[in-house]
């Protein structure tokens, strides 16, 4: 298995395909930004605090948001320092929660298909700011930290618009909300610890710097699917 592994990162052609057929396989995934419906059902009916199982039910959501994880996969693409990432996953993390949990409150609701495609741009946004694109094309760098805060709060509006269609019982519906959200981080934390590994795996071959221009191509491919994918759906709903 090692060794097929190694062979994958050494075959340029097969390295190119393989992510751009993953990212392709995730983009068009109906679950991508929302709940099987086994757990639609069980946050219908639930009432209550149900601290335990909103935990679960946010984890869940995110190791499965595989939106999410590509956008993270972009933001830690070059960072080489845990503090470094810690500090983006942070900006991220604060944006996530504060739509997330403002959103369901004040019942702020945001088309399902177009903030999806919203979210399937940041991953584009991402892709190109990893290549340099907006340097070359205007002459300067906009604030990676900034985009990234404000794409987790975008993030955040299009779980909320998810949660606020299930029409979640009054009764407990904070300390669940909450509850829901430490779940979302604690699914992040364990998503992005399986890409970090993979990505400093991937340094160790020396061809990290000759394939980063492809893998990225290969993500904003992605995310033009996504946001195609979407864009499809609102205009065929």
């Amino acid at each position: 298995m090692v060794d097929f592994i190694k062979q994958v990162f050494k075959r340029k052609n097969s390295f190119v395909f393989f992510w751009v057929l993953l990212l392709f396989l995730l983009a068009v995934d109906a679950l991508a930004h929302g709940v099987t419906d086994g757990d639609k059902g069980f946050i219908q009916a639930s009432s209550g605090r149900m601290l335990m199982a909103f935990i679960y039910l946010g984890a869940k959501h995110m190791i499965t948001g595989y939106d999410h994880l590509s956008f993270l996969f972009g933001v830690i693409f070059f960072l080489y320092r845990l503090k470094d990432i810690s500090i983006y996953v942070t900006l991220f993390a604060v944006g996530h929660s504060i739509t997330l949990i403002s959103g369901v409150l004040f019942e702020v609701s945001i088309n399902a298909y177009i903030i999806d495609a919203i979210i399937g741009f940041s991953i584009v946004y991402k892709a190109l700011d990893n290549m340099g694109a907006y340097e070359r094309w205007f002459g300067f760098q906009p604030s990676t930290k900034l985009a990234t805060h404000v794409f987790g709060l975008i993030h955040g509006f299009g779980l909320a618009t998810k949660i606020i269609e299930y029409q979640v019982s009054p009764d407990g519906l904070i300390p669940n909300l909450i509850a829901f959200n430490v779940g979302v981080e604690i699914g992040q934390i364990l998503g992005l610890i399986v890409i970090f590994i993979l990505i400093s795996y991937w340094r160790r071959f020396g061809n990290f710097i000759q394939h980063a221009y492809r893998a990225n191509v290969a993500l904003m491919a992605g995310g033009f699917v996504f946001v195609g994918y979407q864009l499809a759906g609102y205009f065929i709903s």
